[in-house]
């Protein structure tokens, strides 16, 4: 009688022993498949483990090993048939749906963390981060959406017909909104130009870019007003950006003497001033000394042009400002004419 018992008892016990031994198979499997994840990621991005995990690992683990562990939940329902018919398609069709879900959340969170740590990569793109984040959002919980109600017996043709048609209503209905989404998108992808840029537009309007989003880009001018273009104008349109290459140029000063003036004597002193006055405004640009040119003789002297370097666009007007200052002091003291406008007019006599 005893012996009986013991072998009804190791029989139970044997017949939760596979159930278990599956369940932490599939357990196993889950944490396995977040190391391959994570190294995968390493060999991508290039990155330390702990950076790994603290970008994306951390945030879906969990997830992922309880979507495994449903899996397997889900092979023992019917592999060992725990319970009758009825009840296992009950609790698989719950299974399923939450494996749905939870894939669909694991999705997102990854996504979401993947573009967070693209946009501290390159801040151009924090503006467009939020609203792509919340498509892809939409888009994912849609699908997921549609999933579980096949999984639960719904015909879903006819919603997914529904929303195509939708899908292609609202295109039409928001033509001008996408229009500006995907010209921002544009923009903050490609980077003709990014937040900091001195440009100027082909209206003439100069400014620098402080803010591109997703429909429009603003402009701060130099008076400090501000202009918002929209994106769609903004890509179709010729803009000259002072800040590429380099934001380092140069800029031309014209100067006229008056004829008779040494030109010699006018080139080497107004070159002195052009040094002294870059020195005195802290302007040290390696391998650069500014440049006179003479161009033309004018109607009232000779006119040249002088070259000078800043290190960004603004610069050049306190460096205009005080090189016009110092180089009239100095032509009055080396006696060197500016010239006023003059016209000579001949007057001639016709004899009666």
């Amino acid at each position: 009688m005893m012996l009986e018992k013991i072998v009804e008892w190791l029989g139970y016990i044997g017949g939760w022993i596979r159930p278990i031994v599956i369940f932490a198979t599939f357990l196993a499997a889950g944490y396995i498949f977040t190391f391959l994840l994570g190294a995968v990621l390493r060999l991508i991005w290039r990155k330390s483990r702990r950076e790994v995990e603290e970008i994306i690992i951390k945030k879906i683990r969990l997830a992922i090993l309880t979507v495994f562990s449903l899996v397997g939940l889900h092979f023992i329902l019917w592999r060992e048939a725990l319970f009758s018919e009825n009840i296992r398609n009950y609790i698989s069709l719950l299974i399923l749906v939450l494996i749905v879900v939870i894939s669909a959340s694991i999705v997102t969170k990854a996504i979401g963390r993947l573009l967070s740590h693209y946009a501290s990569q390159k801040p151009s793109l924090k503006g467009a981060i939020p609203i792509f984040s919340k498509l892809v959002n939409i888009f994912v919980y849609v699908i997921a959406f549609i999933l579980v109600l096949h999984i639960l017996g719904v015909n879903v043709t006819a919603l997914v017909a529904g929303l195509g048609i939708a899908g292609i209503a609202v295109a039409f209905a928001l033509q001008e909104t996408l229009s500006q989404f995907f010209a921002g998108m544009y923009i903050i992808s490609e980077h003709p130009i990014k937040i900091g840029d001195f440009i100027e537009l082909e209206t003439g309007q100069r400014g620098y870019v402080v803010d591109i989003g997703w429909r429009s880009t603003k402009i701060k001018e130099l008076p400090d007003n501000v202009i918002i273009i929209p994106n769609s104008k903004l890509v179709s349109s010729i803009i000259k950006n002072y800040s590429e290459p380099q934001t380092e140029m140069n800029f031309v000063i014209p100067v006229t003497v008056s004829y008779g003036s040494d030109l010699e004597k006018v080139e080497r002193v107004t070159l002195e001033v052009a040094e002294d006055v870059m020195k005195k405004l802290g302007i040290k640009l390696s391998g650069f000394k500014p440049l006179l040119r003479y161009t033309s003789f004018g109607e009232s002297g000779i006119n040249f042009n002088v070259v000078l370097r800043v290190k960004e666009f603004k610069q050049q007007f306190p460096l205009t400002h005080e090189f016009m200052k110092e180089l009239y002091k100095r032509y009055k003291k080396e006696g060197i004419v500016i010239p006023y406008p003059t016209r000579v007019v001949y007057l001639e006599e016709k004899s009666k």
